[in-house]
């Protein structure tokens, strides 16, 4: 019995010709991306799809001198939305989802029902009703019009309150307690370690949200030098109709954005490796 446990199931072929027709079709789209930004502006719609060609620096140094390096300037911003928003939700989603799972107050029921309700609505449909908010303090048009909405996540907060719930022990918060640690302290000595793989994953998912967010950004900025790379590579799509070498420039810029995704994945997949080995350890 204990053999059979152990010995990992084989998936049929079946099965693994449809995971590999579902990774073709997530994937395509990428491959499709890195080999027409190797084209030039006359060979991206004249030449074979998948046939790359040997332009992808030239289009690089294309975009780069582009309004004075504006694209840059763009990927910063983005850099800054994605990683101080990311990083502000996952701190407001670790506090929320901890005091759901561990602490019991008057309307408890009620808040993480609001939450959950909260998951169901779209982002988008929020956009008009936060532009209007927000400018009524005269925040449109500045990061913070951008950063602020970011913050909170429901989604980010019902993550937590399940991780919470399942990998942060009664007893280890009782003992903390009985040692003198008070409320913060226990949140964020004792809480916080024991959350780290949720807080990745949470932070993971924001990062990319924020990232790849395109209405909310659309209808708070104006100034083209606060723009994300979502907003301004819109805006040189829209200058292809008129100029097709901007076609190439937006491809570019698509790949590129990329780049900084995949290295975030790379870098933080190591904390679920140890937390899952951590995990089959104690187990």
């Amino acid at each position: 019995m204990s053999e059979a446990r152990g010995t990992p199931r084989r998936l049929s072929p079946a099965a693994t010709a449809v995971l590999l027709l579902g990774a073709l079709y997530c994937l395509f789209p990428v491959a499709w991306v890195l080999i027409a930004s190797t084209k030039s502006a006359e060979e991206l719609f004249a030449t074979f799809t998948l046939a790359p060609s040997t332009h992808l620096l030239d289009n690089i140094v294309s975009l780069s001198e582009y309004r004075g390096g504006l694209y840059w300037r763009w990927m910063a911003n983005t850099a800054l939305y994605a990683g101080v928003g990311g990083a502000a939700s996952t701190l407001v989603s670790a506090m929320a989802g901890f005091a759901l799972a561990k602490y019991a107050f008057p309307g408890k029921s009620f808040v993480f029902n609001m939450i959950l309700a909260g998951v169901l609505v779209p982002g988008v449909i929020l956009a008009i009703p936060q532009y209007l908010l927000l400018a009524k303090v005269g925040l449109t048009n500045t990061y913070w019009s951008v950063l602020l909405p970011s913050i909170i996540s429901p989604y980010g907060i019902y993550l937590c309150r399940v991780f919470a719930a399942a990998a942060v022990p009664t007893e280890v918060i009782e003992a903390a307690r009985i040692d003198g640690a008070g409320d913060w302290g226990t949140f964020g000595r004792v809480a916080l370690p024991m959350m780290r793989a949720g807080l990745v994953t949470v932070f993971l998912f924001q990062f990319v949200a924020i990232w790849n967010n395109f209405m909310l950004p659309f209808i708070m900025l104006g100034d083209d030098q606060l723009y994300p790379i979502t907003v301004g590579l819109n805006g040189l799509l829209n200058q292809g109709a008129s100029q097709p070498a901007m076609y190439t420039s937006v491809v570019t810029g698509a790949l590129l954005s990329i780049v900084p995704l995949v290295a975030l994945f790379l870098g933080l997949q190591r904390y679920w490796r140890v937390d899952l080995g951590a995990g089959a350890v104690k187990g």
